[in-house]
């Protein structure tokens, strides 16, 4: 991931509804989630959750697939983490916090930013 991707997805979360359609996203799994149940869910309004669906699918972080009349719409889980790598990168002053004892020598958990 470069700067202008993370810049672009993480504009793309910096909304309250675009944030809770991909924590909904996120929660359904590979299952996916319709518009329609969607809107059930959060309560947004059928064109304003249309518009935010394609915000997250613009920056990557949303794909949909037609499944037979519905489109259901899933977290891309790569672009995500991929935004997450790219932010923690340099976590432990740039070596890798991926085992225990590198978190440990900076004193942070693994993954987490001292």
């Amino acid at each position: 991931m470069n700067e202008n991707q993370a810049v672009s997805a993480l504009a793309a979360l910096a909304h309250p509804a675009r944030l809770q359609v991909f924590r909904a996203l996120v929660t359904a799994g590979q299952e996916g989630l319709t518009p329609g149940a969607l809107q059930q869910v959060l309560a947004i309004p059928a064109t304003t959750l249309s518009f935010h669906l394609k915000e997250l699918s613009r920056a990557g972080l949303a794909a949909s697939e037609r499944a037979s009349r519905n489109l259901v719409y899933r977290a891309e889980y790569a672009q995500m983490n991929a935004l997450l790598a790219y932010l923690t990168e340099n976590c432990c002053q740039g070596a890798a916090c991926a085992t225990v004892e590198t978190a440990a020598a900076c004193g942070c958990q693994p993954g987490e930013l001292p």
